[in-house]
């Protein structure tokens, strides 16, 4: 008697089972909301935080407040154009400001970039001992609020109440951190201060990822810890450094707190125009004219794009270089 045939397993239907083509489409719509689920709280606060207050700042920007009569009829709110943005570009002391933060930038960008990255440098060497402590001391004045920083070295700049002044005469010297050459440097002293060694923790996970295998061997080819720093180590943390270079340019546009406080301390060459951020406070929170202050901050913010994005297209091109 002839065995039976054995029953061979067919394809699945395609209309049964996850497996199938139906299965499929109904699990990616489900990914779909669960991913639109996730991602709607981020751009609900995003909207909130960013767009609106944008938003509201174009549409503050278009408008001013004119008084009718004599005055003694209060004021209304008239559509301006862009009578505001040419208010602003015509005025010389927020031109002014731009310069002032050109020159600021110029000093504080390279000293605490420069900086950050040699002493991430230092504590990633082989000869470095006690990493976790000078990585937490180097990090600890990040950690005080800005403001209370710069009040902090507004103490150590004072005559008569400053150790470091008192240092400095009993050497026989003599220093005025107010001075209009020398106000500049204590501001960048003030920021450099406080944001290298929040800097320098950047700097220093980036070098944790580049490969050991590489640099022990720069070490066996025969390069000194000079040469791998710089031909090694640099070019593959190349990214970390154009982030940091990229969110150090569009902090250092927003400057505030330092020549604030060092105008209320009587600093002769810093005024309450001396930038563009103070510019704008004085132009909402002193004259009141919001329709100005808006314009300005949104020709401030602008700058910030477009330096975000020379600073990329820069930085890019130096990644592909190295």
């Amino acid at each position: 008697m002839a065995a039976p045939l054995a029953r061979t397993a067919g394809p699945p239907d395609a209309r049964r089972g996850p497996a199938g083509p139906g299965g499929a489409t109904q699990l990616r719509r489900s990914q779909r909301r669960a991913a639109a689920l996730l991602i709607t709280p981020f751009f609900v606060l995003f909207g909130a935080v960013m767009v609106a207050p944008i938003g509201y700042a174009l549409w503050m920007s278009l408008f001013q407040e004119r008084s009718s009569g004599l005055g003694f009829g209060g004021t209304r709110r008239v559509f301006a154009g862009l009578a505001n943005y040419t208010a602003a570009l015509s005025d010389p002391g927020f031109r002014a400001s731009f310069a002032h933060i050109a020159l600021y930038c110029a000093l504080y960008i390279p000293v605490m970039i420069g900086g950050s990255l040699a002493l991430a440098l230092l504590v990633d060497s082989a000869l470095a001992r006690a990493k976790r402590f000078f990585q937490l001391a180097l990090f600890l004045p990040h950690a005080i609020p800005g403001l209370i920083a710069s009040i902090i070295w507004i103490y150590l700049y004072t005559p008569g109440l400053s150790p470091v002044l008192d240092w400095i005469s009993a050497a026989g010297g003599s220093w005025d951190f107010y001075a209009n050459d020398h106000v500049l440097l204590s501001m960048v002293n003030l920021s450099a201060w406080q944001w290298t060694g929040y800097n320098m923790v950047i700097f220093y996970a980036a070098l944790q990822a580049v490969p050991r295998e590489v640099i022990e061997a720069a070490v066996v080819d025969g390069a000194g810890a000079l040469r791998t720093a710089l031909r090694i180590k640099i070019p593959m943390i190349a990214s970390a450094i154009v982030m940091t270079v990229l969110f150090t340019c569009v902090g250092a546009i927003q400057l505030f707190t330092e020549p604030k406080l060092l105008n209320q301390r009587g600093a002769p060459s810093i005024d309450t125009e001396w930038s563009p951020t103070l510019f704008i406070w004085k132009a909402g929170f002193v004259q009141h004219d919001y329709g100005l202050a808006a314009a300005a901050s949104l020709l401030l913010a602008a700058l910030g794009v477009a330096l975000s994005f020379v600073v990329t297209w820069i930085g890019n091109r130096w990644k592909a270089a190295v």
